[in-house]
């Protein structure tokens, strides 16, 4: 019994490292087996398969640009300013845990990987047995996937330190498989309305955020309210109304105030510059790589949603009935307004910086560093789907709102489980709000919290399906139906 254990632990450690937690290949293989299962010819199935991984990487080449360039400019203050601070993003976070949990809780990173075995199996037998849970969504980013399943890991054995190993994943595994099911099914109405059916669900780090925006952003909705491509700007403010320039412009005032803030002399002696380099062109650069990368994610997206739709039918139609995949945040970015995008990830800053000065003045024992994972995935996200349901005030608010939020919650859960001595924590929208809730009950209520948090979970969705049981499923299944159903074609 324990060789068949081993050998299905190395199978797994092998799946979970080159294919599940690298979602290009990921991607990829679910298109692969989606058109294996539609019984496409073998040359279709390859094509496809390229060109879905070939898509998601120019995507990661969009996203992963951003992050490189700007996360050492936000993370700078840190250093600029000699700070003890917590830098929100989710690669800090999972150092900070990987650096930690062997001091505090004696136990090893490993342990994360069985747990993500465990959730994953979890979120497709929930969305297998459709019928009963009203699941739609299957999680498919493994690098988010790995950073939550460590996040959830500490915060449960913050909870229950001295439950058993096998306990611990276990419930863990139940609560996170639920979590990412739950999550992802939340936005498939509000994804295949913004995106007009292109049928895929957001599975990322602000799931629940994408569902509560989204509804409370129907609430700015009137007669007045405007969407942000509706609104042509007049004389010189028209050259606005071209999104490159505009995020162009927008970039080169925001991020040149921090670099100014920084000073020349920090990225010389950090060897980003030479000292011969003119600073001024080193802003104008740097500011307007923004444009260029989010426009590459941009033509990623257009790439690989595409053959995922398609190749997601053989799928559905065979293995997960009715079923939709759940992706990157990123992938939103292509629809709707270009302009949501930067003033969603602006309005997030201004959140985030004015909560930040606030914990300094308050002498909060953990300061927060804002990263720019969490300032621009989540914000941008809120402001895409905010103008969708509510207008321009409504993708200004919401993501200042988020800002707020993201920086005052993180502090609050870094500092009580004792992340924040470790230097990072992952300071998404859900883990600054749903998962602390979640801590606290696990925390002061036990077994009976486990029990209310699994509760809670597992009637999201059958609320969901109340509200709508004829239009439920169909809005996944067939969206043209759904909409001639409902009388908006």
């Amino acid at each position: 019994m324990e060789k068949i254990l081993d050998v299905i632990l190395v199978v797994w450690n092998y799946f979970a490292k080159n294919i599940l937690t690298q979602p290009a290949y990921f991607i990829g293989f679910i298109v692969l087996i989606g058109y294996l299962l539609l019984k496409k010819p073998l040359y279709e199935c390859l094509a496809g398969f390229l060109k879905a991984t070939v898509g998601y990487f120019i995507l990661t080449v969009g996203s992963g640009g951003l992050v490189n360039n700007f996360r050492p400019i936000l993370a700078g203050l840190k250093d600029r300013f000699n700070l003890d601070a917590t830098v929100i993003d989710p690669y800090f976070g999972q150092n900070a845990i990987d650096s930690g949990i062997m001091e505090r809780f004696g136990r090893t990173f490993g342990d994360v990987m069985i747990l993500l075995l465990i959730a994953f199996v979890a979120n497709i037998l929930l969305v297998r047995f459709k019928k009963y849970t009203k699941l739609r969504a299957v999680f498919t980013t493994g690098n988010v996937q790995v950073q939550q399943a460590a996040t959830a890991f500490w915060l449960v054995l913050f909870c229950f330190p001295n439950l058993g190993r096998i306990q611990i994943i276990v419930v863990m595994g139940l609560i996170l498989g639920l979590y990412w099911a739950v999550g992802s099914n939340l936005t498939v109405g509000y994804t295949q309305d913004l995106t007009e059916g292109a049928g895929f669900a957001v599975a990322h780090q602000q799931i629940f955020g994408i569902a509560i925006v989204s509804a409370v952003a129907e609430k700015f909705k009137s007669k007045k309210s405007k969407k942000i491509e509706d609104i042509q700007l007049p004389g010189f403010l028209s050259i606005f109304n071209e999104n490159m320039v505009a995020t162009s412009i927008l970039m080169i005032f925001f991020f040149g105030i921090i670099m100014l803030v920084l000073g020349k002399n920090y990225f010389i002696t950090n060897e980003i510059i030479t000292g011969d380099q003119s600073f001024f062109f080193y802003i104008m650069t740097t500011a307007l790589q923004f444009a260029v990368n989010l426009a590459i994610l941009q033509l990623g997206v257009r790439t690989f949603v595409a053959e995922l739709t398609e190749s997601f039918t053989g799928i559905s139609n065979t293995i997960l009935p009715g079923a939709v995949p759940g992706i990157d945040v990123a992938a939103t970015f292509a629809f709707g307004s270009p302009n949501a995008v930067t003033l969603g990830f602006l309005f997030g800053a201004l959140g985030q910086f004015l909560t930040i000065g606030l914990l300094i003045l308050l002498k909060s024992p953990t300061i927060i560093i804002a990263g720019f994972i969490p300032l621009f995935f989540d914000n941008a996200a809120f402001a895409v789907y905010a103008n969708n349901r509510g207008g321009v005030k409504a993708a200004c608010v919401l993501p200042f709102i988020s800002g707020i939020i993201q920086v005052g919650g993180s502090a609050l859960i870094a500092t009580w489980v004792g992340l924040s001595k470790y230097g990072g924590y992952i300071g998404m929208f859900d883990w600054a709000t749903v998962w602390p809730l979640f801590t606290v009950v696990m925390k002061y209520l036990g077994y009976v919290g486990i029990g209310l948090v699994v509760l809670f979970l597992v009637v999201i969705p059958q609320i969901q399906y109340r509200r709508d049981p004829s239009g439920y499923f169909l809005i996944a299944e067939d969206y043209d139906e759904f909409l001639e159903q409902k009388g908006k074609n």
